[in-house]
């Protein structure tokens, strides 16, 4: 009898495995409440992504020290958390409203307080994805620390080596001149197994105008405490409060949100006007209608991108100033959000604007009530597009009868991951499959690949996949979507959730236009499948510029001629 032939699990899916372990073991320590990253259940996660081994975390399962993937993880958590050993993730619980000063990291909005020297809580207004993306980079911090304190902590005792002894040393003294700091520094790379240039290279991007040594002091928290954790039983813990357990998934922050929104709508008597959605940034959409008008004298040329670069420069916030003013004379409100949610909005009342103000022209027989509303909300975060939309397109409550909104078009532009291509490449999905699971959302796309040809930019169209985390992606996974009769173009973390509130607010509650249109188009902001072309590896810069407008303006050109 012939032995059967066992078959080999591909990477690709030992990867895909990897991802859910990932995250049946963080709902589960979500439900359970706590966990310590030396415990069980920390060992659990920290050992899925090694065998995951990420993209974006680079080298993380050696030896040596992983630091593009360190710089992408603190930007993304509050500074200082590499010296807390309670991470507390909480609802908003008002904290706010006490004498501590919010922290926010740089590339993540999200409110973050330090309550004491050991203890820092992080509010999670996003739902569950915001978790997920949390817990995930903490992961890799603590594999990090793990990985210094294996280096120091001399074998079977207390001791440390003589590298770590110097950085202690550094770290603690009050005067520090600049050969010290060297030296420092050459004590580092040693303990993280990294040449003296690149540990440089490192210490001048975190470095700041008030905390110089901020690399040095950040490696030597995430040693110490690993080391205290090994050698007195002192062990870090995450917390999930209470009050956050009860509230996930409810929809609070969402609610609150679009009721906002809806008053604000009604205030200004536009709910029957016809309402354009547009999920994208605070500028590109303000810009695309008034700038080249309002800015004529100091940029001539129409034809040009300069404009949108300079708007999008630091530098020139006089300009942005004064596109915001017209803007603001000319139908345009700003709802700062307060509800939690971290989403910004932007409404344009198209009616209000002035004779020779706006750079899109109307169909000659358009009356005021026809005219549209232009909706701009921020980026919503995975899960959260979902909360967000599915309770704006909910009818309002009246005292006789609901009242509908009359939304005619739904668009997202977005920032996604390539797989065949470079930074500022565009990809127009044809529909959206959400990993891990058999989900799949096919529409018909009101934007389309020629819609964009003769820029000089790469322009794929095909499906895309909406991913768990992005921080959670390997080659093995996204060679297989690529390659496979999914035809997947790039991957994102919104797509699904948007249309899956699309779909069920217009063919099942019937609360907008069943024929609804839609529309997707990305820009490529890395391609995880090149090496050192991952999101670790820095921002789009000005490359992010020209996509971003040719998007807005074919989105803004459809709106006004349809």
């Amino acid at each position: 009898m012939m032995a059967t032939e066992v078959k080999q699990t591909t990477r690709a899916q030992e990867s895909t495995n990897a991802i859910e372990r990932l995250y049946i073991t963080m709902r589960h320590l979500l439900n359970r409440g706590f966990y310590k990253p030396s415990g069980v259940s920390g060992n659990a996660l920290r050992t899925a992504l090694l065998l995951l081994r990420p993209e974006i975390y680079g080298s993380v399962a050696e030896e040596k020290a992983e630091l593009d993937g360190l710089i992408y993880v603190l930007e993304r958590l509050p500074e200082g958390i590499e010296e807390c050993r309670f991470i507390n993730l909480t609802s908003d619980e008002g904290f706010s409203k006490s004498h501590l000063k919010a922290i926010v990291p740089p590339k993540r909005r999200r409110n973050c307080y330090r309550i004491d020297d050991e203890q820092m809580n992080i509010e999670i207004t996003r739902g569950r994805s915001d978790i997920y993306d949390i817990l995930t980079h903490l992961t890799f911090l603590f594999i990090e620390s793990g990985k210094i304190c294996e280096r120091v902590l001399v074998e079977d005792g207390t001791a440390t080596i003589r590298d770590w002894d110097k950085l202690v040393n550094f770290v603690q003294s009050e005067e520090k001149s600049e050969a010290e700091r060297e030296v420092a520094l050459i004590h580092v790379a040693n303990i993280l197994g990294r040449t003296f240039e690149e540990v440089v290279e490192i210490k001048n991007k975190l470095s700041t105008l008030t905390q110089p040594d901020r690399f040095l002091n950040i490696i030597f928290w995430l040693g110490k405490l690993a080391i205290e954790e090994e050698t007195t039983g002192n062990k870090r813990t995450i917390t999930f409060s209470p009050l956050l357990r009860e509230r996930l998934g409810h929809h609070i922050h969402g609610e609150r949100w679009a009721a906002l929104i809806k008053q604000t709508l009604g205030n200004h008597k536009l709910l029957d006007r016809p309402i354009h959605i547009i999920s994208a940034n605070m500028h590109s959409v303000m810009n695309s209608l008034f700038a080249k008008k309002v800015l004529a004298k100091e940029f001539p040329d129409t034809k040009s991108l300069d404009i949108y670069e300079a708007l999008s420069s630091s530098k020139n916030k006089g300009l942005r100033k004064k596109v915001m003013e017209v803007g603001e004379k000319n139908g345009m409100i700003f709802i700062d959000d307060e509800s939690g949610a971290n989403i910004d909005v932007q409404i344009f009342d198209s009616a209000k604007f002035g004779k020779n103000t706006c750079c899109y022209d109307f169909p000659s027989d358009i009356s005021d009530d026809e005219k549209p509303v232009i909706f701009v909300m921020d980026y919503a975060f995975g899960e959260q597009a979902y909360e967000t939309i599915d309770e704006l397109l909910k009818p309002m409550e009246g005292e006789v009868q609901k009242k509908f909104l009359n939304v005619d078009s739904i668009s997202v532009m977005g920032k996604a991951g390539i797989l065949e291509g470079g930074k500022g490449d565009l990809m127009i999905p044809s529909a959206h499959i959400f990993e891990g699971t058999a989900d799949n959302y096919p529409f018909k796309n009101e934007l389309c690949a020629s819609d964009f040809e003769g820029h000089g930019l790469k322009v794929l169209e095909g499906t895309m996949v909406t991913v768990l985390g992005t921080s959670l992606q390997n080659k093995d996974i996204l060679r297989f979507f690529h390659e496979s009769t999914w035809n997947v173009i790039g991957l994102e973390m919104e797509g699904v959730h948007y249309q899956k509130a699309v779909q069920s607010a217009s063919k099942i509650r019937k609360s907008i236009n069943k024929d609804v249109k839609v529309r997707y188009a990305y820009y490529a902001s890395d391609n995880p499948l090149e090496t050192g072309s991952t999101l670790a590896s820095g921002g789009l810069g000005t490359t992010g510029v020209k996509p971003t407008y040719l998007i807005t303006d074919r989105i803004l050109k459809q709106i006004f001629n349809s």
